[in-house]
């Protein structure tokens, strides 16, 4: 588990360096887990993130994009057909390639996510739930991913 752990940080804070925009293609090419059974378990997770990517597509406020990322970091790690077939998604591949690459999001789309979590996390604070504690850490969350999307993704030059 430790193992996997570990893999799973080294994916996100080496491979999704923005710094590193040298070499765009070089990037892109799966550094696969020699380890059969942390291939699968990545695999796996990779999957079940992009079921609740999919879920957040419908479900408001639900974010979609951070699980589309954290699968395109186990898929590099596990399955060059994986990664490619995330990449290559008429929908959401290049959103995930740019942001891969350090291009950032569309100004439109990062205006949109702060829009909506704020908008949807307001709404649960103030209308959709009854528990303080409950209301307490959904705000918390919201903010933290506000603060991230505003903060921490780069807009697109184009």
């Amino acid at each position: 588990m430790s193992n996997m752990v570990e893999s799973l940080y080294s994916t996100l804070y080496e491979q999704f360096d923005m710094k590193d925009n040298d070499n765009k293609e070089s990037i892109h090419i799966a550094n696969e887990s020699k380890n059969p059974i942390i291939k699968v378990l990545l695999v796996l997770l990779g999957s079940l993130l992009i079921v609740i990517a999919a879920v957040g597509i419908i479900i408001p406020g639900l974010p979609t994009t951070i699980f589309l990322i954290l699968a395109a970091a186990c898929y590099i790690r596990s399955s060059q057909k994986l990664y490619n077939w995330l990449i290559k998604n008429k929908s959401f591949g290049p959103y995930l390639k740019d942001y891969r690459e350090g291009k950032g999001i569309p100004k439109k789309a990062k205006l949109l996510a702060i829009t909506m979590i704020i908008l949807f996390i307001g709404y649960a604070i103030f209308f959709g739930l009854e528990d303080l504690i409950l209301r307490i850490v959904v705000g918390l969350l919201g903010l933290i991913g506000f603060l991230f999307v505003l903060l921490k993704v780069p807009v697109a030059k184009n």
